[in-house]
């Protein structure tokens, strides 16, 4: 087991350091989805780029609700990676426009093509997994936790 400092055990945090091989496998992840559902394909002479969650929503209601799922998985492993609050909010808030945008027949599949949330909340999440000057805290291990 690796050993912490005397401030992680003094303060509870431990290095973040002792985590980055498994952030990053899990941050690549979350960028291969997010990828996969914005930007998975592109139109030739546009260059306008799409993904799952464009086409998903074509149908109506079930679409929506299905492309939902994934942004969901992003937004619960940014909490168990331990993400702080501030990052989670604006995540959450990313996919709930992506959400509702989305449910709004013609206009909404537009949006999801302009949007981008999941490649949102992934370029969110790697900002506040990247190492710094600040505090990280240890990743959270379970499913859910209330504060």
């Amino acid at each position: 087991m690796p050993s912490t400092s005397s401030h992680a055990a003094e303060t509870g945090v431990q290095d973040s350091s002792l985590h980055a091989p498994e952030t990053a496998v899990r941050l690549r992840r979350v960028e291969k989805l997010a990828n996969w559902m914005d930007a998975g394909y592109r139109v030739p002479v546009l260059g306008i780029r799409f993904g799952w969650d464009s086409i998903l929503g074509l149908v109506p209601v079930v679409g929506d609700v299905v492309a939902a799922l994934p942004s969901l998985w992003i937004l619960t492993e940014a909490h168990r990676m331990g993400a702080r609050r501030g990052t989670l909010l604006r995540m959450a808030l990313n996919t709930c426009a992506d959400v509702m945008l989305g449910s709004v027949p013609i206009l909404g599949d537009l949006a999801d093509v302009a949007l981008k949330a999941n490649r949102r909340n992934a370029a969110l999440l790697r900002r506040d997994m990247a190492p710094g000057p600040r505090a990280r805290t240890a990743p959270r291990r379970s499913t859910v936790e209330l504060e």
